[in-house]
């Protein structure tokens, strides 16, 4: 009995040693400051701007590190090489967000930028055909924008050259973005228009300021932008046929949730998720750069005039640009990459992973916040000749043409890229080309233009701070 109860034994260790061999490996990690008790890493991230911060650990630490949040270990991607790598190589398994308390409060899972899984591939898919049937980059949308365009010119002349306040540019591709999402313009003083801008700009100052205290007010604001949402849904359903042609956003997602939908994805709440979110997202990053893209201007006068001159070159005086003009203004083109580049509107947003995942050497398991810092890729020293500086000069050859920089990632890569990005590029190009042909962008009177406030304003982007510029008509009688 004895020798075969050691057999047993010595084959139950061997067993136990083969499974030892065989069994998965666990967690490797990237190396980063020692983490404090309870803490982590967090007194090292209480800087107002904490891009900088996590820039600096990069520089000790490299391209990718791990920060304890609390206790939490997040992995945070520094550089062009570590950040495209990532997001454009690890294909689904960094294709989720991890669950930010505030946003988990705000959309609980839902909407097409915050959720994860199922919710969100069922989101982002029906978004993007949906933008897409709408003509976004195509004709429809561009006679859209350019009728914003129409309003926005007017406008400014009403001023007569005298200071308007910078915030007055984010009206036209506010009100393009909203003709798409709900098929209609707001007139500029339209009560819903003003409070909707009024709540967004609250809400993304909010959202910006590192206070943990401040969720309530938040989310008393998020409740009154739902409200407005959910308004304009039901008139939108009272007037729109469900087997009529879809002529906005907001009908792409009301046909949807009219058909077979057995998992409930496209149910009422998430519906008014995925306006909330292209109402936020879509008004905000594009209506801070258009401010951006001026107050740049107003910046740097010599910038300004040499856009100028090609756009009298190739348009004239008074042809209104059109998106295939892109092809024939290349410094203009050039100007705009630069301006997106310098201001690095939305430093990072965080993935999660989908799966236990191999990164640059280090095993990450399932649910691992990682960080892309997009800033690091647009201020990469290793890619652009004066990172720090505002130069048209890295979208240019020698010979004056437009040159594509794979570094230049405003919008992200890979599976999570901006679903607005073809609408943002064709707003931009339109309002832009045409706020400067018909105006010399000033600082107001008393101020050079090197005085012009360049410091971001405390937001949840990089938003210009608030202040005035001068619209000088270049052209009498437009």
């Amino acid at each position: 009995m004895a020798p075969l109860l050691l057999g047993l034994l010595v084959l139950l260790g061997i067993w136990v040693l083969l499974r030892a061999r065989t069994r998965a490996p666990g967690p490797r990690w990237p190396p980063g400051p020692r983490p404090l008790p309870l803490v982590g890493n967090l007194h090292l991230l209480w800087a107002a701007r904490q891009e900088h911060a996590l820039m600096e650990l990069a520089e000790q630490y490299g391209p990718v590190f791990t920060v304890h949040l609390g206790g939490q270990k997040t992995v945070v991607l520094a550089g062009y090489e570590a950040v495209r790598a990532a997001l454009v190589g690890t294909g689904r398994q960094l294709a989720d967000r991890p669950p930010i308390a505030i946003f988990q409060l705000i959309q609980g899972g839902r909407g097409v930028f915050f959720s994860s899984g199922e919710p969100w591939k069922a989101a982002r898919q029906l978004t993007v055909r949906a933008l897409h049937g709408l003509g976004v980059g195509r004709a429809p949308v561009a006679g859209k924008i350019l009728q914003e365009l129409s309003c926005l010119l007017g406008r400014l002349h009403q001023y007569g050259g005298r200071p308007f306040p910078l915030a007055l540019l984010g009206w036209a591709p506010s009100n393009a973005t909203f003709a798409l999402l709900f098929g209609q313009r707001f007139d500029y003083q339209d009560p819903v228009f003003v409070s909707l801008l009024g709540l967004i700009d609250e809400v993304m100052v909010l959202l910006g300021t590192p206070r943990l205290q401040l969720h309530r007010p938040v989310l008393r604001k998020i409740e009154e932008v739902r409200a407005i949402l959910r308004a304009l849904l039901a008139a939108r359903r009272g007037s729109w046929p469900g087997g009529g042609p879809v002529r906005s956003y907001v009908d792409a997602l009301i046909q949807r949730g009219q058909g077979r939908d057995p998992d409930g994805l496209f149910a009422e709440d998430n519906v008014v998720a995925c306006v909330l979110d292209m109402v936020m997202a879509g008004t905000e990053t594009t209506s801070a750069t258009l401010q951006w893209a001026a107050l740049l201007m107003g910046r740097h006068p010599s910038v300004q005039g040499r856009v100028q001159e090609e756009l009298d070159r190739v348009l004239g005086p008074r042809r209104p640009p059109r998106p295939e003009d892109q092809r024939s203004l290349p410094y203009t083109n050039a100007v705009l990459h630069e301006v997106q580049r310098f201001i690095t509107l939305l430093p990072h947003v965080p993935r999660c992973t989908a799966a236990d995942t191999q990164l640059r050497g280090y095993l990450l398991p399932k649910g691992t916040p990682v960080v892309p810092l997009l800033n690091s890729v647009l201020l990469d020293k290793t890619q652009w000749e004066t990172p720090r500086q505002f130069n048209p000069g890295h979208f240019l050859d020698a010979h004056g043409r437009f040159v594509k920089r794979e570094a230049f990632l405003p919008f992200s890569a890979g599976r999570r890229i901006c679903v607005g990005e073809s609408l943002a590029r064709t707003e931009l190009f339109l309002l832009f080309a045409g706020l400067l042909q018909s105006f010399r962008l000033r600082p107001p009177p008393g101020l050079r233009p090197e005085d012009l406030d360049t410091e971001p304003a405390p937001a949840f982007t990089m938003r210009p701070p608030a202040q005035t510029l001068c619209a000088v008509p270049r052209l009498q009688g437009r």
